[in-house]
């Protein structure tokens, strides 16, 4: 009874909490771009078995929706989410094709919104070919909306190797030497060849499930970024948790090397 009292208490005050948060927060200092290590789904599901959704993946991606709604509200230009790692594929073959159909879903279902321009980023060439081609034929359909990377088949190592080869690829056809190579690339380069090329660098990231590290997510976009992470996975991820990651963003102080 003590516990159902509690929890009625809580569901009383969250709103006035949120509002607090809000009122305390400085929305023109929102990070522009915000990424997301969605983690948890399948801890939720072992906690959490009467939901009958055995891995939680159906769970994770209902609140994707949401999720991008309050990043509207805060201004948030650029969103990544981290759906699937290289190394997911290490799970079972039954949960891969289970996961693989969910993210093919929620994509169509981002798109349907007209609300944001949806962006897959990833080792796209492992994925099944009906998914990658979802996938690549992704068009932006909003000038002014907020840009969504789908990180899918996605490793920070992958990506900045896919990077070096794309350079080494150009400098080939604009006939240089490999000595020329070399000694021509620099940072900027690899950054232009990075499957976020074009967009900001993420000024704040996420992660859920209560881990401390970033599992390789962004390793070379995250040089300057601020962490932020949460206890709760990510199913059970609220907005007022959204908040305190933005609260704790603007009371950092960047330094820079300084």
């Amino acid at each position: 009874m003590y516990a159902a009292i509690r929890k009625l208490i809580k569901s009383l005050l969250y709103p006035l909490y949120e509002w607090r948060l809000v009122r305390s927060l400085d929305f023109s200092k929102t990070p522009h771009h915000v990424g997301v290590i969605l983690d948890g789904n399948r801890r939720w599901a072992k906690a959490n078995p009467s939901k009958g959704d055995p891995n939680g993946h159906k769970a994770g991606a209902s609140k994707i929706i949401e999720f991008l709604g309050w990043c509207d509200e805060a201004e948030v230009r650029v969103v990544t989410l981290w759906l699937l790692s290289t190394d997911n594929f290490k799970r079972s073959a039954a949960e891969i094709e289970e996961l693989l159909q969910i993210i093919g879903d929620t994509v169509d279902e981002l798109a349907a919104t007209g609300r944001w321009n949806i962006k897959a980023v990833g080792a796209l060439d492992l994925l099944p070919e009906w998914l990658s081609q979802k996938l690549t034929s992704l068009k932006p359909i909003r000038k002014d909306g907020v840009e969504v990377n789908v990180a899918i088949s996605y490793g920070g190592r992958r990506e900045i190797v896919d990077a070096v080869k794309c350079y080494l690829s150009d400098e080939e056809k604009l006939g240089h030497s490999l000595e020329v190579a070399k000694e021509n690339l620099s940072g900027d380069d690899i950054s232009k060849f990075l499957y976020t090329a074009g967009q900001p660098d993420p000024e704040l990231l996420i992660r859920t499930s209560g881990e401390q590290r970033l599992g390789g997510f962004m390793l070379w976009q995250s040089a300057s970024s601020e962490f932020y992470f949460c206890e709760a996975y990510w199913p059970d991820f609220r907005r007022v948790d959204f908040l305190r990651a933005l609260r704790a963003y603007s009371l950092r102080q960047k330094r820079f090397g300084s």
